[in-house]
């Protein structure tokens, strides 16, 4: 889109049409180009347009939620499968849960940015065979690559969901960055729905209570069951009609959260120490050590999308990159601890899952980190880090579906 503002930027029809045909995408990719059209009258009256905030909230138009509606039905529907066909829970859950939520998001930004039939070749293609695929597997609720399929199919589904986000456009690294902000609003969005969903529901069963009428397990079966398939929807979008409501949160969060989060990273290194915990031979410590490392990673690459807006560095891009060096020591100790455990007992698919995206973080931050340390140095812009962010993201989807397709095979659904 970014080029498509560039040389339409004298069109003001043009423009119109594209920024109703997508607001929140034309925002973004407005923004970025924006420093190079200082001066232009057109360009000037874009910007205040686009970050004029005004109070009043847009509901969207009636096709919209009439989608909206439909699909959040729908979504409900398919999460009711078990019971509508007496399917058994453990069995239906693990496997189809991400199918609850993604592909119906997905088909929301399909249709909001009309895609023809053959760019969603690849994206329905693949969720047709992961839905077939994964349904298909045997049944044993105790095999590690079944377990590992479950858990990493809804990323490749989050994935497929992002290339849709960007209008099918693989090599759009703006819509990428674009789509990574969008995921920190819509977290925000939903957390707020679910709250203000499960006080209505407790308020609402309390009162009926009181007048002797029992509703919990008709009220959690189906209001909901329903309730949670459509908040992924719902939260999309208000965020895509309202993108002021919950744009000014991501970056407060993110700065409050990074300075504390080195303190604690610092802390905790030396506390280890000091209490004498081994990784290298405690699993269950290894187990929390990398989810620590996810968490600490997510906020990275959440930050870092943040501060890509920013047009010059500050005390926030060396925090990142304190950050970033401390969470290199912490994924290089866990690395190692995962290797000596491969080398004393041997391969297994939770091991080699574990490596496998231990490797691929660390190689993700030590570019991230390197460009970090670069902007600090004047040598390149903020922009440029969240760039290198994204770039670097099929890789993860590219694993996630070796582990998927793969895993169960090359080590006999074990």
């Amino acid at each position: 889109m970014n080029e498509e503002i560039l040389s339409h930027i004298d069109d003001p029809a043009y423009l119109e049409s594209l920024y109703r045909k997508n607001k929140s995408g034309f925002k973004d990719s407005f923004g970025q180009i924006y420093p190079e059209l200082r001066g232009n009258r057109l360009a000037e009256f874009w910007h205040q347009r686009l970050n004029y905030d005004s109070d009043r909230i847009s509901w969207g138009s009636q096709a919209e939620w009439k989608f909206v509606v439909i699909a959040a039905l729908l979504a409900g529907i398919l999460a009711k499968f078990p019971a509508i066909f007496s399917i058994d829970e453990e069995f239906f859950y693990p496997r189809n849960l991400g199918f609850i939520a993604f592909p119906f998001v997905t088909a929301y930004f399909a249709w909001k940015h009309r895609l023809s039939l053959n760019s969603l070749a690849i994206p329905l293609g693949v969720i047709l065979v992961s839905a077939l695929y994964i349904n298909l597997l045997p049944e044993n609720q105790e095999s590690d690559t079944f377990i590992l399929a479950c858990i990493h199919l809804p990323l490749l589904l989050w994935g497929l969901l992002g290339f849709v986000f960007s209008g099918a456009k693989i090599r759009d690294l703006s819509r990428r960055l674009a789509y990574l902000n969008f995921n920190g609003d819509a977290v925000i969005m939903g957390a707020l729905l679910l709250l203000a969903g499960g006080l209505m529901s407790g308020i609402t069963i309390g009162l009926f209570s009181l007048i002797g009428l029992q509703i919990e397990k008709f009220y959690f079966e189906y209001i909901v069951v329903f309730g949670l398939a459509a908040a992924p929807l719902v939260a999309t979008h208000l965020t895509q009609t309202n993108p002021q409501l919950v744009n000014k949160v991501p970056p407060i969060i993110a700065k409050i959260f990074s300075p504390l989060v080195l303190i604690m990273l610092v802390i905790y290194l030396g506390a280890i120490v000091y209490a004498g915990k081994d990784p290298y031979n405690d699993r269950e410590f290894l187990m929390v050590f990398n989810m620590l490392l996810i968490g600490v990673m997510a906020l990275i690459f959440f930050s870092v999308a943040e501060s890509s807006k920013e047009e010059k560095s500050g005390p926030g891009i060396w925090i990142l990159v304190l950050l970033s060096l401390i969470t290199i020591v912490v994924n290089g100790v866990a690395l190692s601890a995962i290797a000596f455990r491969i080398s004393e007992w041997g391969i297994t698919p939770n091991r080699m899952a574990v490596m496998g995206v231990n490797l691929l973080m660390l190689i993700h931050l030590l570019l991230v980190a390197n460009k970090l340390i670069q902007t600090v140095r004047k040598n390149a812009q903020p922009d440029q880090v969240g760039i290198t962010l994204v770039k670097y993201l099929p890789i993860y989807l590219i694993w996630t579906a070796i582990v998927v397709f793969l895993f169960p095979v090359i080590f006999n659904f074990q």
